[in-house]
């Protein structure tokens, strides 16, 4: 379900808080595939099932960590909605640590930490501490503290 704040002051307002997550997203085998085409990433762990059965310590594929990071545009969008903005534009992570492996067939959720929001006017800059974690699973996926431009 998705949050919606009505302007910036109400954005503001939640700083420090857990404000929203996005719902599940499985990542079978074949948005691996096509991420790794996409990417040029083709290492076997991601695409070869049968040498991974043999090989790899996860004896399945597992998802790109990039696949992972990649996804927190849409499962923000999803959660998150501000209706004065007239555009929000991604300026960077200040940290990303890949913390644990997304086997094949893993669902995963983000939830959104609004750390702080600096603004100047119509703009202002939010801080999300953002935690990616996989269903029945006690350990994250992935740990950021991402940043968003927000312009009113």
């Amino acid at each position: 379900m998705t949050r919606t704040f009505s302007n910036l002051d109400a954005l503001e307002a939640c700083v420090g808080l857990d404000v929203a997550r996005s719902g599940w997203v499985t990542l079978d085998q074949a948005r691996i595939d096509a991420f790794a085409e996409l990417t040029g990433d083709r290492q076997w762990i991601h695409l070869d099932a049968e040498r991974c059965a043999t090989e790899s310590p996860y004896r399945t594929t597992i998802a790109h960590g990039f696949l992972t990071l990649s996804l927190l545009a849409s499962m923000f969008g999803e959660a998150i909605a501000l209706e004065s903005a007239r555009h929000v534009v991604n300026y960077g992570f200040e940290r990303v640590r890949f913390l644990s492996p997304v086997v094949v067939g893993s669902s995963i959720r983000a939830s959104f930490v609004l750390a702080a929001l600096a603004r100047n006017g119509q703009t202002a800059r939010a801080t999300w501490d953002v935690n990616v974690e996989i269903r029945d699973f006690a350990k994250p996926a992935l740990a950021a503290v991402w940043i968003s431009q927000i312009y009113e």
